[in-house]
């Protein structure tokens, strides 16, 4: 809407522009009635072809051309003068063909025609006017020897749309072909990196499932706490391996990132609870929502950062009592878990210190906030709230 008034707006004050000037010096030069009946005439039949000139340049022209033209025979076989002003509608469609007239074949028509024109409305001022006072002379030719430059005007005003369009045209070709680099780049260093995962992580994740599964077929030789630390462990493994298999998938090709099993989500929290009670640490769950009403993004963000606190709490504060509580709160996913000190020291040096950003960034994608920190009796707390509403599956 605001580029059609701004269309208007510049019709109107060409329109203004244009032919007011004529109106006003008209009574200057002749205030007969046929002149003004000539020009008043004249100046709305070039109302309509200025109103037309962008959709038939050429067209627009040649018909300006005849109505001028006719406009100056008829006041000349009248005994009338017009005033000169009364060729400026014709510099405006010259150079509204030089501008837009993008057809060579149209505009040189129209330059003919023109001519045809002119010859044949000389002829009739000679054949209707008597007097030499009212023959077309060396006033009319004064008058349409600087028409070419308006051509001229528009034709380079053209010219340099055109250039600037060409530009940024190559400024557009070389964004993609930045941007399809940057990609090519990115997918390259996708599959280094999924090639050094998969030749250190999952090499030492095979040797480990493995030597699990060894010890768990030599079940009967070891006593039932080793027993229930291979099971967790040989589980722990299978389900590593399978979600690195789907992470490796997808860092070499993301649009094969189809996981190859589902992916964990709050349903399994009781899993996850007895793998780490498997360890040794006691754990109290509550959970006052069901599953399937949490979308899919959520209840996996959740399973992740229940699954991350666990971890944590085994690495530094191994046999502490945990307590996870989910819930839903006023439209959000509310995920607790806090662990008291730890009843034994901690393991050193385990993990990379990633955990928690990596928690961090997940909930934050979703519109969420995590809190960390230690509590009043030297145990840590981690909470994270998900909006339900705002998250897709």
């Amino acid at each position: 809407m605001g580029d059609r008034w701004h269309g208007w707006g510049t019709d109107a004050g060409l329109l203004v522009l244009t032919f007011l000037p004529a109106v006003l010096s008209q009574p200057y030069v002749d205030a007969s009635g046929p002149a003004w009946v000539s020009l008043t005439v004249y100046e709305a039949v070039g109302v309509v072809v200025l109103l037309l000139r962008r959709r038939v340049p050429a067209t627009a022209f040649v018909a300006g051309f005849g109505a001028l033209l006719a406009a100056l025979v008829w006041s000349a076989g009248e005994g009338a003068k017009l005033s000169p002003l009364v060729f400026l509608p014709l510099a405006v469609l010259l150079y509204n063909l030089g501008h837009r007239g993008a057809s060579w074949r149209r505009t040189v028509s129209a330059v003919l025609g023109v001519a045809v024109l002119g010859v044949a409305g000389l002829w009739l001022n000679r054949m209707t006017t008597d007097s030499s006072d009212f023959r077309g002379g060396v006033d009319v030719l004064a008058a349409l020897a600087p028409m070419p430059l308006a051509w001229v005007m528009g034709y380079a005003a053209r010219t340099r749309h055109a250039l600037l369009a060409a530009a940024e045209q190559r400024a557009a070709d070389a964004r993609r072909a930045q941007a399809l680099e940057a990609a090519r780049a990115a997918q390259r260093e996708r599959t280094r990196i999924a090639g050094e995962m998969h030749d250190v992580v999952a090499h030492s994740l095979t040797l480990l499932v493995v030597h699990a599964e060894t010890l768990r077929a030599r079940g009967g030789e070891l006593p039932d706490w080793a027993r229930a630390q291979v099971d967790g462990l040989a589980a722990a493994g299978r389900q590593s391996s399978g979600e690195l298999r789907d992470l490796l998938r997808m860092l070499r090709d993301p649009a094969d990132a189809v996981p190859l099993r589902p992916a964990p989500d709050l349903a399994e929290l009781d899993t996850l609870a007895d793998g780490h009670r498997a360890t040794g640490g006691p754990v109290e769950l509550t959970m006052d929502l069901a599953p399937e009403a949490v979308p899919g993004a959520v209840r996996l963000a959740g399973y992740r950062v229940v699954q991350e606190a666990l971890v944590n709490a085994r690495r530094h504060a191994p046999g502490a009592p945990v307590r996870v509580t989910v819930a839903s709160v006023a439209g959000q996913l509310r995920c607790e878990v806090v662990n008291g000190p730890a009843a034994r020291r901690g393991t050193t040096g385990a993990g990379i210190g990633l955990g928690l950003v990596s928690m961090n960034h997940r909930v934050g994608a979703l519109g969420g906030d995590l809190t960390t920190g230690p509590t009043g009796d030297g145990g840590f707390r981690v909470v994270a709230t998900m909006p339900l509403e705002c998250a897709g599956d």
